[in-house]
């Protein structure tokens, strides 16, 4: 019997799961058709690093037996990416490193398990930065992922296969984690929608740690129906992370319906309109905020003073706790073992030296040195308070104002290579999406617009705390 081909570049989530409720397509054929796209395109985009496709057609034919039966399920059938540092049942969970090379994932994260429930398939596993450490991607242990948009620039980083497979037709919705803003920068480098979800919002239990206060799980998709749609399923409070709270979720869906923003106050930190960002990104992004200004909202001028201490805050606070998180693999309770070694300190040595990439150690090592003994007052402990005042900033400016615009980040996606030589301008580049982790709320990144070479601009939409149904509100309006 031959199978109908489906156009899944274009296809979104919630386009999906009506249709295969509909009867207009079985989940294999939907699988099918996917399946030939990646085989065709991942050559080029190196999104995805594992794929079993026998697998995933095992789990579609569960899926139309499930449809057939009429059984409940927002996603039934719909087939999912996820990026490689979350824990799926039986699949690799390798982190893009060599340290965690043939592990597989004994259980699943909880978001994960809650993607199940509503009948979503997991079918393959993304490229990131090793461990979630970079923004380009180019950290792999399997090498970048290439920019749909341009196959010579960076897909952006750490979710840069998930964003990859989204731009390239290779995905209907992917996951990825956002530390600093491993989401909302490569969704806005490679055009897509990628939303970062307040800190307690979704469960981080199947996450590998990078740092356990910043990091967060949220989506990667093509509209922003559809990262409300997977934000409802994965949200609320679970038992396995002491840090995710009980607040009620709401139906996410139902704040995107309305098509206008009469009554909503947006305001614009003068801190994110400053010198030195590029001029076709500062274009593109005021002429969103037009845009919103022509749907009714009112535009507002406020100000994040503390936004210039942002990067140096995040990179002692996430080195730091990375440090410790980082630690257990050590060819002992996780982690590849070094052969040959003739003892445990050399075993250490020579499996952490093997396994870890020059990224990571140089985070580890930053990380240790801010926690030690006669630094830890001098950097760590500043810049906890530092992060305070960043967060307070934020608490002042939504007085005056619903949810924020901004860029995503001060220039488009860049050549290969352009950051290696200078770490610290990559890490610069965190300057727009580093304070939404440092300060706990939720933020996304839509697509608006594109260079005169046709490198995506992504505008950002920031909110306070558990606020997701605003800015989701915006994104809609705007798109």
């Amino acid at each position: 019997m031959g199978h109908t081909h489906i156009d899944t570049a274009a296809l979104t989530v919630h386009a999906a799961a009506a249709a295969l409720r509909a009867g207009r397509f079985s989940s294999v054929e939907l699988v099918t058709s996917l399946l030939a796209a990646i085989r065709e395109g991942n050559a080029g985009l190196n999104a995805y690093v594992w794929l079993d496709e026998e697998d995933a057609l095992a789990q579609a034919r569960r899926a139309d037996a499930a449809l057939a039966a009429k059984q409940p399920g927002a996603l039934l059938g719909v087939p999912l990416a996820v990026k490689d540092n979350l824990s799926v049942a039986g699949q690799p969970c390798g982190c893009a490193s060599r340290i965690l090379e043939g592990y597989r994932a004994p259980y699943d994260a909880t978001a994960i398990a809650r993607l199940r429930a509503e009948g979503a398939l997991l079918v393959g596993r993304t490229n990131m930065d090793e461990f979630a450490m970079g923004s380009t991607t180019e950290t792999s242990m399997h090498g970048p992922s290439r920019n749909p948009a341009a196959r010579d620039h960076v897909a952006g980083g750490s979710s840069g296969g998930s964003a990859a497979a989204i731009a390239g037709g290779l995905a209907i919705g992917s996951l990825g984690s956002d530390t600093g803003g491993s989401i909302r920068q490569p969704a806005a480098f490679c055009g897509c929608v990628g939303l970062k979800p307040s800190y307690g919002r979704v469960s981080r239990y199947g996450l590998v740690a990078f740092a356990s206060s910043l990091d967060q799980i949220g989506p990667i998709v093509k509209d922003a129906r559809d990262a409300a749609l997977l934000l409802r399923v994965m949200a609320g409070h679970d038992p396995h992370d002491a840090t995710s709270l009980g607040l009620p979720v709401p139906d996410y869906l139902a704040h995107g319906a309305g098509g206008d923003l009469r009554g909503v106050r947006l305001g614009l930190p003068r801190e994110y309109f400053a010198d030195g960002m590029d001029g076709e990104v500062a274009t593109a992004v005021r002429c969103a905020v037009e845009v919103c200004r022509g749907l009714g909202a009112r535009i507002v001028e406020v100000s994040l003073p503390h936004t210039s201490y942002a990067v140096a805050t995040y990179y002692i606070v996430a080195t730091a706790e990375a440090s410790a998180n980082l630690a257990r693999f050590d060819g002992v309770r996780y982690g590849r073992r070094a052969a040959g070694t003739m003892s445990p300190r050399e075993m250490y040595c020579r499996t952490r030296a093997a396994g870890f990439g020059s990224e990571v150690k140089r985070r580890i090592l930053l990380g240790t040195y801010v926690l030690s003994s006669g630094y830890y007052d001098a950097y760590y402990l500043r810049a906890l308070k530092a992060r305070t005042l960043i967060r307070r900033d934020f608490e002042q400016a939504f007085q005056c104002c619903d949810a924020l615009l901004a860029p995503v980040t001060p220039a488009p996606a860049y050549p290969f290579g352009a950051g290696s030589d200078d770490p610290l301008q990559l890490y610069l580049g965190d300057i727009f999406t580093a304070t939404a982790n440092l300060a706990g709320i939720c933020a996304l990144s839509v697509p608006c617009g594109r260079t005169g070479a046709g490198l995506p601009v992504g505008l950002q939409v920031l909110g306070p705390a558990f606020e997701e149904g605003r800015i989701l509100r915006v994104a809609s309006a705007y798109e």
